[in-house]
């Protein structure tokens, strides 16, 4: 056997080598061939044959020996435990033959004389095929072996990833899958080490590996060496870059920006014969981001050329070097959750009702389960596991995979979004939730509880047995209609959840959505940080915005970055985003509010929407609502932004809020910037044509707009059989705004339930010319169906 048979370099491999030295390394040679004029680094490299492998068996008699292994535990004389530990025991005990030890040391040399280092440090990882199924990948089922060093460690580190093959949870994967364990060889994968131990690592999908949403890059970060990402261990820093404006200039589009708590890292040991070790980060690393953003929109990039070269959604490794600063691709392999789903129909699931929440983490998967607490320290434990129980433990690995499989739910303390129980859980079809921080220490052996993945990117595990729902949403045959069909959305986290949907846009953005739910602070409270007195409020502050120096920028970056992932889920159709409508009393139950917030008897009908804009004690939060769209139009990109004036009640009172826009960076016409006025005042409808020319569009906002035509409080439980949109005056009003609307050149829109309740009301709005008609995401279908008829001449009287 010479040493191209046993032995190649990772630049004379490529896909067309899978089954000579598996998926693994056949991907790291086609990335180091093909890649690299795109700027992608891969650390050098070379693989061991599938010929090397077996002429090690070969050499040492290992085949018969194996053979019988197998056999004895296929007729239950042995169990699986004893079985594993004596097949690996004949591969450690065993030398290299001379021509494969040669080979390998030869191919050792040539890369310490390319690298100009005696004995560099190296990565050994296994890649383990199949001939006559050379597509199977065995992902994970193998070991890795890292900061090897010298000729001896080396060969024995390749021993070590031969034995492998021969793991208990390998074993029992093949079983499982039906390949035969005598037809399945190992590759060794060597490569330079990149000193991730002295800077960051970690994983990263080139697709959004929640709900699939195929024009976002999803990477996770933590400091040192990447298996604490991949394992799970910790809560890395998460960031989402979406794909689509990475190559326009001046943009940087990162929609996600989360420092994990990064508790603990994986460096390199100096303590005996451990290799690697796990230690405490400190206060600044938990506190600081592992990535700045030009090496994140640097990884995105990457993550497109490989997506691109290879024709599919891809799961990526990559590992920056504390040397020399630079960023590798250690691994890629093909994503296949998400990219393989139907896209014909969505299944939505609800909860019917609220409940104790319990503990709370990362949300994986978009469903809800039930079942009893089984809590676990070891896989080990797999009898003591309740059938269709919620598993809870502290992490998972390839080992946990059984038990997994009979689980309802799972619930772990630690991990990210691409840990090993993230991945698996959504293989399974299971919601999970990750990193949670406490879960086993709050949840009791037989609990009932609930686990809900289907509010967000926030997960809860809730006490009890609640009762919840689950339909399925076809797309199939879904109309097109004339008038746009968009969606209101205020929860970025869940948004990208309804990308499938043919809808239009986005034609209701909910500003104070997201101040309340995602940045949770008073503007003004960040405005006057110095000026704020209370310790109790300066202490949930500062926790809020730890890493900001500049409190107003967390503001502003939280903000930009929330609407920039509403704008992206149908970009580039337009996003409507609706200035801050919170109420007096709304506004003054953010942390700091009440200081900066006047009581009012009726805050329905007092200081909110356009009023607040250009007034001196809210001026200042206005500017940073400014700066947010400002960045998310400006320098992420997302020019499909509109801005909508809420509560605008005199023409004069938007020509002073026009002003402060334009004083703020934000002119109406400049960069191609809309901005649509709430016709929800009926000023807004008898002064329609002074509006038309101060706006691009009306968009009419139902609910409030009855409320004043028909003086009906629309929280009033005593008075809701009053209020109905569909009366009369109310119709009459939306008309006429319609017509005058055209008349002028304007855009008309309408946000509002009515009509996903009253199908008559969708009819209503097509027969009066209504421009585009924006409804919830569960509502979507219906509405749409409806309008279709509308248009193909179905009676458009609202009283039908």
């Amino acid at each position: 056997m010479d040493n191209q048979d046993s032995v190649r370099p990772l630049e004379q491999i490529d896909y067309r080598d899978v089954a000579l030295v598996g998926g693994k390394n056949a991907s790291l040679g086609e990335m180091t061939s093909a890649l690299r004029a795109a700027g992608v680094r891969v650390p050098e490299g070379f693989a061991t044959t599938a010929n090397a492998y077996w002429g090690f068996l070969e050499a040492n008699g290992l085949v018969g020996r194996i053979t019988d292994q197998l056999q004895a535990f296929e007729r239950g004389d042995q169990g699986l435990a004893s079985t594993g530990r004596q097949i690996r025991a004949l591969f450690n005990d065993t030398d290299f033959p001379p021509e494969l030890a040669r080979a390998i040391k030869d191919s050792y040399r040539e890369m310490a004389e390319r690298l100009g280092q005696d004995e560099p440090d190296v990565a050994v990882r296994s890649s383990a095929t199949a001939e006559d199924l050379p597509e199977a990948s065995f992902a994970g089922q193998q070991e890795t072996f890292l900061n090897i060093r010298g000729e001896e460690a080396l060969l024995d580190a390749c021993r070590r990833c031969f034995a492998s093959l021969f793991t208990d949870r390998a074993i029992t994967y093949r079983n499982n899958n039906g390949f035969d364990h005598m037809k399945v060889a190992l590759s060794v994968g060597v490569q330079r080490m990149v000193r991730s131990d002295l800077a960051g690592s970690g994983v990263m999908f080139s697709i959004d590996t929640e709900t699939g949403f195929p024009r976002a890059v999803l990477i996770n970060a933590n400091w040192g060496l990447g298996e604490t990402v991949v394992q799970g261990s910790v809560d890395p820093d998460e960031y989402m870059v979406f794909k689509p404006l990475l190559d326009t200039p001046g943009t940087r589009p990162i929609i996600e920006k989360r420092a994990g708590a990064k508790g603990r890292k994986l460096v390199y040991s100096d303590q005996g014969s451990e290799v690697t070790r796990l230690v405490d980060t400190s206060r600044e690393e938990q506190l600081k981001c592992v990535l700045t953003d030009d090496e994140i929109l640097q990884l995105a990039r990457w993550a497109v050329a490989i997506e691109d070269h290879y024709g599919q959604a891809m799961d990526m490794e990559w590992a920056k070097d504390g040397t020399d600063g630079s960023l590798y691709i250690v691994q890629a392999r093909p994503e296949t959750v998400q990219s393989q789903r139907g896209g014909g129909e969505l299944k939505r699931y609800r909860l019917n009702e609220s409940g104790t929440c319990l503990v709370q983490g990362l949300s994986i998967g978009d469903a809800v389960a039930a079942g009893p607490v089984c809590k676990l320290a070891s896989p080990d434990e797999i009898e003591d596991f309740v059938e269709d129980g919620v598993l809870v433990t502290g992490m998972t690995d390839p080992d946990w995979i059984p038990i997994m499989k009979r689980a309802a739910a799972i619930v772990t303390d630690h991990g990210g979004r691409t840990s090993h129980a993230a991945i698996v859980s959504r293989e399974l079809g299971l919601p999970a939730i990750v990193g949670t921080g406490s879960g086993t220490q709050v949840l009791k052996d037989g609990q009932q509880v609930t686990v809900s993945c289907a509010e967000g990117d926030e997960g809860f595990v809730y006490e009890g047995e609640l009762d919840f729902s689950a339909e399925t949403l076809s797309l199939d045959d879904i109309p097109d209609t004339r008038t746009r069909v968009m969606l209101n959305l205020a929860n970025p986290a869940a948004a990208q959840r309804w990308w499938r949907l043919p809808a239009q846009g986005v034609g209701l953005a909910r500003m104070e959505f997201i101040i309340n739910n995602t940045i949770k602070i008073h503007p003004m409270a960040l405005v006057r940080w110095p000026d704020i007195d209370d310790p109790d409020t300066r202490e949930r502050i500062g926790e809020l915005t730890r890493g900001y120096d500049d409190k107003p920028e967390y503001f502003v970056d939280q903000l930009a970055r929330s609407l920039g992932r509403l704008a992206a889920v149908f970009y580039p159709e337009p996003a409507i985003v609706r200035m801050s409508d919170f109420k007096t009393n709304e506004y003054a139950r953010l942390i700091g509010g009440a200081a900066f917030e006047p009581e009012e008897e009726n805050p329905m009908l007092g200081w909110r929407g356009a009023s607040r804009y250009y007034d001196a004690d809210y001026r200042e939060g206005f500017a940073l609502e400014c700066r947010a769209i400002r960045k998310v139009r400006e320098e992420m990109g997302f020019r499909n932004v509109v801005v909508m004036i809420p509560f605008c009640r005199t023409p004069e009172e938007a020509d002073k809020v026009l002003a402060e826009m334009a004083g703020n960076g934000l002119e109406r016409g400049v960069n191609d910037l809309e901005v649509y006025v709430m016709a929800e005042v009926p000023s807004n409808v008898i002064e329609a044509e002074a509006f038309a020319s101060r706006f691009d569009g009306f968009s009419i906002g139902s609910n409030d707009l009855t409320q004043l035509v028909l003086g009906v409080d629309r929280d009033s439980d005593r008075l809701s059989g009053l209020f109905d949109e569909r009366r009369p005056a109310v119709t009459r009003m939306i008309s006429q705004l319609i017509s005058t609307a055209h008349e002028q050149g304007c855009k008309t829109g309408l946000c509002g339930q009515a009509p996903s309740d009253h199908p008559d009301f969708a009819r209503f709005l097509v027969g009066a010319g209504i421009g585009s008609i924006s409804v919830n995401p569960d509502s979507f279908i219906a509405v749409k169906l409806h309008v279709a008829e509308a248009e193909s001449g179905e009676p458009a009287n609202p009283r039908d």
